[in-house]
């Protein structure tokens, strides 16, 4: 029998990566449906190539080029913030979550109530809203997996594993285009050189979180999220090949690691057929690279985002929400060259002092709501404290 999935942010690097393993064995899977934002000419191609059932386009203006391109396929269009359980009937067995953005999170929540799992490479549906999400898994009964390619390793490494076994967990960063760039250098840094990463082609907005660690600040909050280890057992070390993703050491004097290419495929490939399936169109390591693997502290002088870690933790529940939001401004400032390279961090650590910080900051989220309160202050303060 198929399984049925849906990938939500079907045009995205990861929703594409998805239907690349799909297409390889379509007799075992029935894609019933796929959503994108704008990118309408890769939605229309990919619902013509898996015979998707059921489409939605966010954006409205393209609604009737997308019905009008699929009228021979009987393909069902839909447009704006669709409630995915009316369109969908009955369970679907596998959703990938992978809409960019707090725009993610409401349709993962309605993905999970009728999904038997869930696969979510959205960073941000974890980081601002698992409190929410959280109440939903329990109730629906859904199986989380997380498909970065970090949590997906800490994930695999620690089944079956409790808390006390554990004495630390090492996320690892390739350091990106700048880790062997001088901090003088970095005051003049360009987006065209940020956005250049020298092991992965990226979107610009997690090029630049890679460029000076920001990614790394994220994934062990989300970390803290999806796993129930002491949050300051976390540590990130510099890894440039980008063959470990995650290092677990245990109080037994045994370290544990997977290796892996820095191919999507693999974690999505693994969460889709569960481990079960020996893959053979994927990339595998060169046995000869092993010899080659290096690993350094972060140089924290050059990359202070890592101290953010800790401010974060201490700092209150709706921390994490009002720092991404903060980022996703500031890094948008950048791009467009209002701000410098070193001002994201160094305005981020701003808003901690900020008289109403600790007003948002201190707040459980307990609904979309309260979510988006905080992450419109954190926009509209971080944007009037750039204003030159």
């Amino acid at each position: 029998m198929k399984k049925k999935i849906a990938i939500l942010g079907s045009t995205g690097s990861i929703g594409k990566s998805t239907l690349d393993v799909v297409k390889k064995d379509k007799k075992n899977f029935d894609v019933v449906l796929l959503t994108a934002n704008n990118n309408y000419r890769k939605l229309i191609q990919q619902a013509k190539e898996f015979n998707v059932k059921n489409i939605i386009i966010k954006n409205k203006n393209f609604y009737y080029k997308v019905k009008n391109s699929l009228k021979k396929n009987k393909t069902k269009v839909f447009f704006g913030d669709v409630v995915i359980s009316k369109i969908i009937s009955g369970k679907l067995d596998y959703t990938m979550s992978s809409i960019v953005g707090l725009a993610g999170l409401q349709p993962t929540i309605d993905a999970i109530k009728i999904s038997k799992t869930v696969a979510i490479a959205n960073k941000e549906a974890i980081i601002c809203g698992w409190e929410v999400l959280s109440k939903f898994i329990k109730r629906y009964k859904t199986r989380i997996i997380p498909v970065d390619s970090e949590h997906f390793s800490i994930m695999e490494l620690t089944k079956n594993i409790n808390h006390e076994e554990v004495e630390e967990i090492i996320i690892t960063a390739s350091g990106g285009p700048f880790l062997r760039t001088s901090l003088k250098k970095l005051k003049k840094i360009k987006p065209s050189q940020a956005i250049k990463h020298p092991n992965w082609s990226m979107g610009k907005k997690i090029s630049i979180d890679s460029a000076n660690m920001m990614n790394k600040v994220f994934e062990i909050i989300e970390a803290n999220k999806l796993f129930k280890f002491d949050k300051f057992k976390y540590k990130i070390m510099i890894h440039p090949q980008s063959l470990i993703h995650s290092i677990v050491r245990f109080k037994n004097g045994m370290t544990k690691m997977i290796l892996y290419n820095a191919d999507m495929k693999i974690p999505i490939s693994n969460t889709l057929y569960e481990n079960k399936k020996s893959l053979k169109n994927i990339s595998r390591i060169d046995i000869n690279t092993l010899n080659k693997l290096s690993f350094e502290n972060v140089d924290k002088k050059k990359f202070p985002s890592i101290k953010l870690i800790n401010k974060c933790f201490e700092s209150g529940p709706s921390t994490a929400i009002i720092i991404n939001a903060a980022n996703e401004v500031l890094v948008n400032m950048f791009l467009k060259r209002k701000i410098d390279f070193l001002d994201i961090v160094n305005n981020i650590n701003k808003i901690f002092y900020d008289k109403d910080f600790k007003k948002y900051a201190k707040k459980k989220p307990k609904s979309l709501k309260d979510i988006k309160i905080a992450d419109n202050w954190a926009r509209l303060k971080t944007a009037s404290m750039c204003v030159r």
